[in-house]
């Protein structure tokens, strides 16, 4: 028995992918390129124990087994990763295992995420790159040339592909649409390159978005005719620009493209027949302040982005994030209840919580901001705000930290037990209050996540 736990990270585009070359290959109609989030803040953790002793492959999402033969995407991974996979031998040299037997293994998986699922927040990316991450240490995967292993996590989830680097990542599409082999992930600059850069995420909703992602691409590829302009005319230029400006650590024209693709590509869904709806009225309040921020500023300070969903990221530098902040603080309050009984944990970062609410904001700015229409203080319109930067792609973990139990091969994790992250229940006055976190299996593929709990 051999296993191997990951962590790895999600990601957030800034020209975003949208709309499928090849449903079979999960190719895309136009490439994309992304910031990769901190896993301290956000994160899938994922453990991949492997036996010949298994009859069958088996998965747990958040303590629950799934059957993973609806799963033709995490079948696909296994077998991708298996094809990949070297002989393992121990310290002294003895053969353990011939990549020719590697076949003969079945594979079991548990993964949960800290972050909501299928929100938005690109869930499915970090535990599709977690779970090929996880099956390459265990097999002792080796690329045949540069990014394979994002062709593999590509097929369970496109968006996967992005965060097995860290920093600001490129999927490029391809041109070889029979066996999809040059549509790969690579990285433009690491995690180092612009410490500068921060993302304030405000989770406006927790719950399963109304129409999944794939779901979603297929009615806009068939009924939109801008989505097709879109891919065709627009993105490579964007593509190029984009690079150049994070590359130089320009944010002006970094943030301007970026919220002029995030507009585009909710324009393609309103194109698409009938109409997805995925921002809400929060998030368009929040894109009016955020322009009314640039306007008092007198230069593009914060640039907001959403991916499916209604979730706001808002990237900006480290000298505006107290002011930002604080800024949100004013009109998306945490709900005076839950503020009593939780205090910071609003904000992933306490110390920046207390730096904020203790900002003076400029009267000109909020002025400007109350002109847009949105009222101040107004609780429980947005449940969770992370504060985060750009970080690394997958990191091995610890024994300590597995999912599995090492001597079985079986679950260890129980969902909503106390533990790290988003899985905290409380009972107050006869009250449970369980912390978001859940797991969709369907035909959009394997989505993993849910709240960090505990083990049996």
């Amino acid at each position: 028995m051999f296993s191997a736990t990951v962590s790895a990270p999600t990601n957030i585009a800034c020209v975003k992918y949208w709309g499928k070359k090849s449903v079979a290959l999960n190719t895309p109609i136009n490439s994309s390129v992304s910031v990769t989030l901190d896993q301290n803040d956000l994160k899938a953790v994922t453990t991949v124990c492997v036996s010949k002793s298994f009859k069958k492959d088996r998965l747990w999402l958040n303590g629950t087994e799934e059957d993973v033969t609806k799963s033709k995407r995490f079948m696909a991974c296994i077998s991708g990763v298996k094809r990949l996979a070297t002989t393992k031998v121990s310290t002294e040299g003895e053969v353990l295992v011939d990549k020719s037997e590697w076949k003969h293994f079945g594979v079991h998986v548990s993964s949960m995420n800290t972050f909501p699922t299928a929100a938005g927040l690109a869930s499915s990316a970090a535990g599709y790159a977690a779970l090929v991450a996880g099956l390459a240490e265990v097999f002792g995967a080796k690329e045949t040339y540069p990014g394979e292993l994002s062709t593999i996590a590509r097929q369970g989830s496109g968006s996967a592909c992005r965060s097995l680097y860290g920093g600001f990542v490129a999927w490029r599409m391809g041109k070889d649409h029979d066996t999809g082999e040059d549509s790969l992930a690579q990285q433009v600059c690491d995690e180092n390159h612009w410490p500068e850069l921060r993302a304030l995420i405000l989770v406006v909703s927790d719950e399963k978005k109304d129409t999944s992602s794939t779901e979603g691409m297929s009615t806009s590829v068939n009924t939109s005719k801008l989505l097709g302009y879109r891919a065709s005319t627009v993105v490579d230029e964007r593509m190029r620009s984009i690079e150049k400006a994070y590359t130089e650590r320009d944010f002006e024209t970094f943030g301007k493209i970026t919220m002029q693709d995030s507009n585009q590509f909710h324009a393609t869904c309103l194109d698409t027949y009938p109409p997805i709806f995925y921002m809400n009225d929060v998030s368009k309040s929040v894109i009016k302040i955020v322009h009314a921020y640039n306007r008092w500023k007198g230069k593009v300070a914060a640039a907001y982005t959403f991916d499916a969903g209604p979730n706001a990221v808002i990237y900006h530098l480290e000298d505006v994030a107290d002011e930002l902040l604080a800024l949100m603080l004013q009109y998306f309050p945490d709900d005076k209840f839950l503020g009593s009984l939780f205090g910071s944990s609003f904000v992933n970062n306490p110390q920046a919580w207390d730096r904020a609410k203790a900002f003076g904001l400029d009267d000109e700015l909020l002025r400007m901001c109350d002109a847009k229409g949105r009222a101040r203080g107004m609780g429980g319109d947005v449940k969770k705000i992370y504060i985060t930067k750009s970080g690394p792609g997958p990191i091995v973990l610890s024994k300590e930290e597995a999912l599995l139990d090492p001597e079985t091969g079986l679950n260890c994790y129980v969902k909503g037990v106390a533990g790290d992250g988003g899985g905290v229940a409380l009972g107050l006055f006869g009250l449970g209050l369980i912390g978001f976190g859940f797991v969709v299996l369907g035909g959009a593929g394997l989505v993993l996540g849910g709240g960090r709990g505990g083990k049996k």
